[in-house]
């Protein structure tokens, strides 16, 4: 077995929620003991594996997608949520024991302080803060972008910032849902589903939803006439409306229509519709050598924001997939397939579009569709316009030598960010910028797709280029380029990996400054890796951004210098009592609003270090 085989096997338990939990800072070994795991395997097979099998039709989530899901939202749904009819058979045991099985994670009972609680109320002053946030990208057009009135930080007092609270969140490895905030309250999502409605000033809970699986995108609201209501979905596709002021349940409605379908951005919300990013789980299915690979298709489900009724969906790859070939195992391959849309939509409403980014195919043969930018009619999810960046990436987690991996292979260069619309005040224009894990930023015109200019800011690869997103304040685009050592694109031996963040000419595309990541030491710091990932936010004169080694930097929009930075790798005493460790930062940017900045830290994923706070830091008062 090659290492790189080994260390795709690695993603796959850890993309599979198979981690053991965070506890007193470390990873604790709390296994599911063989007694539990023999019951629930014969209680799953006795009873569900009839409906969660792979290739069901009744939507049913297949046991792969099932093993994502947290034990204690898989045990509400049968104690008391839509599988409690066909849970009634059996006992609470048997029940536990199933959980356990399917996702090989202890039951832990976890204990909140009365400390950690304090009274919910919202006001109509909270509803109508200018420092306001929601959605992925801050906007409808996903800048990244938060103005001086809004962030309440400047170069002047960022190095003044200082850590406020902590909040961990029980038992989990990842943190990588996006806060939203109105008035004094952040709502943020965790990887067990659980979604939390916290006092941004003090880190105390005011309610608590339970949702079916992870939550691991950005919290989606909207403020009209009397309704408040917060929008997200989990990775079983399944989409909430939550009143805000009560933290109750509007309605749920499932938007993938593959028994593999999941979520991994974040849904946006306007004029009525909420529109939900589609992938597949299939992805991983593949490590499984017997699996029939592949037929799903990525694309986006448009709802109704007010009933969840479907109002229209786009598949990505139009045709069904049909044998295309056979293993060498002599299993059947099905294509075309793949072309996941990872990253939250971005709406032009000038337009009447919805751009989307796509992902790789996952078996022959390609598409026109995969690694590409599409526009969709926000009104019925017509096709616009298709522009690919990357032709003939077939890719799956069996690659390389895996017989469901794909010939030839290619480089799994998809794009996981959402397009930014930004207006080009020198050209009167508007721009559609968006960054690939090619290593390339592609700029392109919004009505047609037609590229205005292309930049090449790393080496690319599977954990390569871009990855989360990039931001811009109409002047430069700031990206963040990953070249993760551990997985880049072999194809050109003359282009090497840079990691760091760059400024970009947003006219041009021309480099204004880089800066990269200082070097970590294994000796020092396991697991630390010499990367920046996640996505970034500006505001006027500073780019916030952590990297894979725990810190998070405020960096000058002039050069690049270091403004201010903090070691997010430690234990911390935490406002709900739970043991807290911070970890990689990857995934969304730092949240600023009101002269406070809220960080993510952990991320138990591709060899990075496990974490579990949600960390809120304030500059001091003048």
């Amino acid at each position: 077995m090659s290492k790189f085989s080994t260390f795709i096997i690695l993603i796959f338990l850890l993309i599979t929620s198979c981690q053991k939990p965070v506890e007193n800072g470390i990873t604790a070994e709390l296994t599911v003991s063989d007694e539990v795991l023999k019951l629930g395997e014969e209680t799953y097979t006795t009873v569900c594996v009839a409906c969660h099998t792979e290739g069901n039709t009744n939507l049913a989530p297949a046991k792969g997608l099932l093993s994502g899901m947290s034990p204690h939202a898989i045990l509400a749904a049968l104690n008391m949520g839509k599988m409690r009819v066909q849970a009634e058979q059996l006992s609470l045991e048997e029940r536990e024991a199933v959980v356990q099985y399917l996702t090989n994670q202890k039951l832990i009972k976890t204990v909140i302080p009365e400390s950690a609680y304090t009274a919910f109320s919202i006001s109509e002053e909270d509803i109508q803060s200018e420092f306001n946030y929601s959605g992925w990208g801050g906007d409808m057009e996903g800048t990244g972008f938060r103005s001086v009135a809004q962030a309440g930080i400047t170069p002047e007092n960022v190095s003044s910032l200082e850590l406020q609270w902590s909040f961990a969140f029980p038992n989990a490895t990842i943190v990588r849902s996006k806060p939203a905030i109105i008035g004094n309250w952040l709502i943020v999502g965790s990887q067990f589903g659980e979604v939390y409605a916290l006092n941004r000033h003090s880190g105390q809970i005011g309610w608590m939803f339970q949702a079916d699986a992870a939550i691991r995108g950005a919290i989606t609201y909207t403020a009209e006439d009397e309704n408040l209501t917060a929008y997200f979905a989990d990775y079983a596709t399944n989409t909430y409306s939550v009143d805000i002021r009560t933290g109750e349940l509007n309605w749920k409605k499932r938007a993938g229509q593959h028994p593999l379908s999941s979520v991994t951005g974040s849904v946006v919300v306007h004029d009525g519709i909420v529109y939900i990013p589609i992938t597949s789980f299939e992805i991983v299915s593949t490590q499984d050598p017997n699996y029939e690979c592949c037929n799903s298709s990525g694309g986006v489900t448009a709802l109704d924001a007010n009933t969840g009724v479907e109002i229209w969906k786009h598949k990505v790859i139009a045709e069904e997939a049909k044998i295309s070939g056979k293993k060498e195992n002599g299993g059947s391959i099905y294509g075309p397939s793949g072309a996941p849309v990872w990253a939250s939509p971005t709406v032009d409403a000038k337009r009447g579009l919805l751009f989307i980014g796509t992902g790789e195919n996952y078996t022959a043969p390609a598409t026109n569709t995969s690694d590409a930018i599409q526009a969709l009619d926000l009104k019925t999810g017509e096709l616009k316009w298709n522009w690919q960046a990357s032709k003939n990436d077939t890719w799956n987690m069996g690659c390389p030598d895996n017989p469901n991996c794909p010939t030839p292979t290619g480089p799994d260069v998809d794009f996981g960010m959402a397009p930014i619309l930004v207006y080009d005040q020198i050209n009167e224009r508007d721009i559609l910028v968006v960054g690939q894990k090619s290593g390339v930023v592609h700029a392109l015109l919004p009505e047609s797709g037609k590229v205005i200019w292309q930049t090449r800011i790393g080496k690319g690869g599977a954990l390569g280029g871009i990855h989360w997103g990039m931001a811009t304040d109409g002047e430069l685009v700031y990206a963040a380029n990953s070249d993760n050592v551990y997985a880049l694109d072999p194809s050109d031996e003359t282009i090497a990996p840079s990691p760091g963040i760059y400024a970009l000419n947003l006219q041009t595309g021309e480099k204004v400054w880089s800066v990269s990541p200082p070097p970590c030491d294994q000796a020092t710091r396991e697991n630390c890796q010499q990367s920046n990932s996640a996505a970034p936010t500006v505001i006027p004169g500073i780019v916030f951004e952590g990297d894979l080694n725990g810190f998070v930097r405020a960096y000058s929009t002039i050069d690049g210098t270091v403004l201010w930075e903090y070691d997010t790798v430690r234990e911390y005493e935490t406002v709900n009592g739970q043991k807290g460790r911070g970890g990689s930062i990857d995934g969304p940017s730092p949240v600023v609003a009101d002269g406070m900045v809220y960080v993510n830290s952990g991320y138990a994923m591709f060899g990075e270090m496990p974490g579990n706070v949600l960390l809120a830091f304030k500059v001091k008062s003048e």
